[in-house]
């Protein structure tokens, strides 16, 4: 049986080759090529190594690869710093001839995140390590919608993301960028588990419905931590423009916090000030037992 850290630094390797051209490493292309990145042999020359050595890196076969090879192969790929560390945490794992136990307990938000989150004045929201989201506040809710309305299994930002019913934003030149920033997140968290059954799950059930989640998938990008600036369209409110940021909470892996903010004074800030009161117009409603206008927006 393929190791499941060997199997996924060959996806790994194999991913970051085909992104490469022969004249990115000075390499004339030559004749006609039947592959669209560099053929292995020629990345295992730039690494000074074998040929079949580096065929049974990607293949997932029993290969232990020491630091100083994969210093070689990082220099080859031209990796980055978050790059290189996907590299060197999924090939160090690769090398224990049985996976180490990972803590696979059910994420759990501290209560005093919650008090946190019930006093921020913006959006935030706490994600688990595959993206499930495990609370949120007022602020959240008024600009994402009510979570209360998918099953908790449901709410994955991954699932919301790609929803069918929920994707009217995608023509937004945003949209593939976030997609992106959550699909490497859930590369970072597959790093550390990759069979995990949530991961597995999540990942399985995209794989199947989604085209456009396969081929970003297939990217094997990884993200360790992100931020942004996304732009959320709210009816009744207009265009609001927030930048949003990652904290990571105790626990390693564990449940991160995702907070937008408007810079102060701002026109985006009044709008989600608005935003916010109206939201609570709505909820006294709902106490009522009148009906939400209220739509998720979660992506």
């Amino acid at each position: 049986m393929t190791h499941p850290y060997a199997r996924e630094l060959g996806d790994f390797l194999r991913a970051r080759r085909s992104r490469l051209r022969p004249r990115d490493v000075g390499l004339e292309p030559g004749g006609r090529r039947k592959v669209t990145g560099l053929r292995r042999e020629e990345l295992a020359l730039l690494a000074g190594l074998s040929t079949d050595y580096y065929q049974r890196m990607e293949q997932g076969r029993e290969v232990r690869p020491s630091d100083d090879v994969l210093d070689a192969l990082a220099g080859a790929l031209g990796l980055n710093d978050e790059e290189r560390r996907h590299l060197f945490t999924l090939a160090r794992a690769a090398r224990r001839p049985v996976p180490a136990r990972v803590d696979r307990a059910p994420e759990k938000v501290p209560d005093s995140t919650r008090r946190l989150l019930r006093v921020m004045d913006t959006p935030a929201v706490v994600l688990g390590r595959h993206l499930d989201l495990l609370a949120w506040n007022p602020m959240a809710e008024a600009l994402l919608g009510s979570p209360d309305a998918h099953p908790p299994h449901r709410l994955n930002m991954l699932l919301l993301l790609f929803d069918d019913t929920l994707t009217g934003e995608r023509s937004c030149p945003d949209w593939e960028r976030q997609a992106l920033d959550y699909i490497g997140m859930m590369r970072a968290a597959v790093a550390t588990d990759p069979t995990h059954p949530r991961a597995t799950a999540v990942v399985g059930e995209l794989s199947i419905r989604s085209a456009e989640f396969r081929r970003l998938w297939a990217r094997h990008d990884v993200r360790a931590s992100v931020s942004g600036t996304k732009t959320f369209r709210v009816p009744g409110v207009g265009d609001i423009v927030l930048d949003w940021d990652t904290y990571q909470l105790p626990g390693e892996p564990g449940p991160f916090m995702l907070a937008y903010t408007a810079e102060p004074g701002s026109v985006d800030a009044d709008r989600l000030q608005l935003l916010a009161s109206l939201h609570a117009a709505r909820s006294a409603l709902a106490d009522e037992h009148l009906p939400q206008e209220d739509s998720v927006r979660i992506r």
